[in-house]
């Protein structure tokens, strides 16, 4: 490139540089060395001593757990709602349709912390709507307390990172859906095929691609879910929810293990950057077919 065209680009290198590259650059770093909290504490390089420990840190493992439990079951609850209720909104003739289409974006426009706030009154034990509606038809005999069951509060997070993440899902796969030629599902129906065979042989071709780069794009995202799993149980009851990135903060910022939480940040980073290599592959795929 010639010298003017950096001159171009540097208003906008400079602050990636900065503020994103430069950070993480760092934060690797922090990774191999003995790094923690307080004013004038020496910080010496230690190699790989933080990562060897990350090996036999039963509570690191036991997180990296949950976070895959988390991950695989919000992204797969996430697309075959939004799946169904994009299918739902994409019929022509559909009473109040862009109502619905509005409502279901609402959650999107929702800062993660303020649906966190809101889903803890909802599953608050004795004033939350949740239990009053469940005992008041029966279901329930008493008040339970959603977030703080040990057997429980996982699926209740679960159940708050399918809802806040619908509403993206379902406008892609919506999108897809709408991409599709209408004059082959005319067609399939002409040969008697049914609503179920139509989705099958004309529109999942057609949207395979969008639902691979879709749910490999929340796969990642939930898997680095912090803020709202956060302000809904910090990690609790017993770290029964504590996912990768909560345990990490933890260690910096509860413990002042700043450079075994940096380890920690390396080897999310690697995860990270294997799941890009999936999600890449799958999109030159997908262009290919």
């Amino acid at each position: 490139m010639t010298p003017d065209v950096w001159v171009l680009l540097l208003p906008a290198l400079i602050p990636i540089v900065v503020l994103s590259l430069g950070p993480l650059i760092y934060g690797v770093y922090l990774g191999f060395t003995d790094a923690r909290a307080g004013l004038y504490v020496p910080t010496d390089f230690i190699g790989l001593a933080n990562f060897k420990e990350l090996v036999h840190d039963d509570l690191f493992w036991n997180s990296f757990k949950i976070g895959l439990v988390w991950a695989v079951s919000v992204t797969v609850l996430q697309f075959v709602l939004s799946l169904g209720l994009a299918l739902l909104l994409n019929v022509e003739g559909l009473r109040f349709r862009g109502l619905a289409r509005v409502l279901a974006l609402v959650p999107w426009a929702m800062p993660p912390v303020v649906i966190g706030i809101m889903w803890r009154l909802v599953y608050h034990p004795d004033a939350g709507i949740l239990n009053q509606t469940l005992q008041s038809v029966g279901v329930l005999h008493h008040n339970v307390d959603w977030l703080s069951g040990f057997a429980i509060a996982l699926p209740a997070v679960i159940v708050v990172g399918v809802w806040t993440g619908m509403p993206q899902t379902t406008v892609t796969l919506l999108a897809a859906l709408q991409g599709v030629p209408g004059e082959l599902g005319e067609a399939a129906a002409l040969d008697g095929a049914g609503a179920w065979a139509r989705f099958r042989v004309v529109s999942w071709p057609a949207i395979k691609p969008v639902v691979v780069s879709i749910t490999t794009l929340n796969f990642i995202w939930n898997f680095n879910e912090f803020g709202l799993v956060y302000v809904l149980t910090a990690g609790g009851p017993g770290g029964k929810t504590q996912l990768p990135m909560l345990f990490a903060y933890m260690e910096a910022f509860r413990y002042g293990h700043f450079g075994y939480a940096a380890a920690l940040g390396d080897v999310m980073v690697v995860v990270i950057a294997v799941l890009l290599v999936v999600y890449m592959r799958a999109q030159s795929r997908g262009e290919r077919s």
